[in-house]
């Protein structure tokens, strides 16, 4: 999808017979249906003529249909073969089955989401599959075609999920070395554990999110809140009484509704936001000024993002269907 926003024309290759799937992911792309076990010349026509193949099959298994790396490379030495898998192409878990709880378990980056004394808590499946797997594919894809254009031949970027995981968590490995992460999970500035860097429940059963990390957004905070007069609260970074500060924040946030709470705090840098569900993100001024969302096949969906300067983002396109020929005429 990310591709696809920023320019490329992306082919999907679904099965005979199968729906596939269809939806925001899917958009800006052309389908074509083949039957990769019994004639895999149709794909091979197409990997000849393109830049990027993107599969992700377990371990072996396009070697097994006849278009892995190495059969590709004799047909288009160019191509950049991008290979997208939870555990990699090597390891003893290559070619055992996972899913994003699964990878980011393994990575180390499950362990540290949750509340102090609970279970971790699974973040839907944002940091495997979409920011550890699939975004971190399309940096390589985009770093391989860059490299491509010295040295003239195209590369397999194996992508996986437990390695890009892992990778986002760079910066706690840095913060745990630096003695500035010394508690367990939810007990930490980053985790929820800092009373003034965590979610508050609202009068109306709804959220805001608080991030007043440097003074002078924690003094905004507490103004406010109406608690900058107040000389028995605790301090900031006085660990032993963040419970206590805790406690006065909840108590304050609980005395009027989100959105009053927002509109009090919309003028002053205190770091707080009203906590939006999905369907209310698209209605949010800021988001409605920047046109983060857009409407495509009557589904309302994020925008393409990043945006250029000189060049305009294509305007997404729902899934569409396609032939080999036809797509080879526009490549050719």
């Amino acid at each position: 999808m990310i591709l696809a926003d920023l320019g490329a024309d992306v082919v999907l290759v679904d099965r005979p017979g199968g729906t596939g799937p269809v939806g925001p992911l899917q958009r800006g792309r052309r389908r074509v249906t083949l039957d990769l076990k019994k004639n895999p010349e149709e794909l091979l026509a197409l990997i000849a003529e393109a830049d990027v193949l993107v599969e992700g099959y377990r371990p072996g298994v396009a070697e097994r249909l006849g278009f892995g790396p190495d059969d590709c490379e004799k047909i288009n030495p160019r191509l950049v073969y991008a290979r997208m898998t939870g555990w990699g192409q090597s390891g003893p878990l290559a070619k055992a089955a996972g899913h994003d709880i699964d990878y980011i378990a393994i990575s180390g980056a499950l362990e540290p989401i949750g509340r102090p004394g609970e279970r971790p808590h699974a973040p839907i499946n944002l940091l495997g599959d979409f920011a550890g797997g699939g975004m971190l594919l399309a940096v390589g894809v985009l770093a391989a075609l860059l490299e491509r254009t010295t040295s003239g031949r195209g590369q397999v970027v194996d992508a996986a999920m437990v390695d890009g995981s892992s990778l986002l968590m760079t910066f706690l490995h840095g913060f745990a070395a630096d003695g500035k992460w010394p508690g367990s999970r939810g007990e930490n500035l980053l985790d929820g554990g800092a009373p003034f860097y965590d979610t508050y429940e609202a009068s109306d059963g709804r959220f805001l999110a608080v991030g007043a990390l440097e003074p002078q957004f924690y003094a905004a905070l507490l103004k406010g809140l109406a608690l900058d007069d107040d000389p028995t609260l605790p301090a900031q970074f006085d660990t032993a009484a963040w419970p206590e500060l805790r406690r006065r924040f909840e108590d304050r946030f609980k005395s009027r509704p989100r959105d009053e709470w927002a509109a009090i705090f919309e003028p002053m840098d205190a770091c707080v936001t009203p906590v939006l569900s999905p369907t209310e993100a698209p209605t949010h001024p800021h988001n409605r000024a920047r046109e983060a969302f857009i409407e495509v096949d009557g589904v309302t969906q994020p925008a393409p993002a990043p945006r250029f300067t000189r060049t305009k983002t294509n305007e997404p396109k729902p899934l569409r269907p396609a032939t080999v020929a036809e797509i080879l005429t526009t490549w050719q």
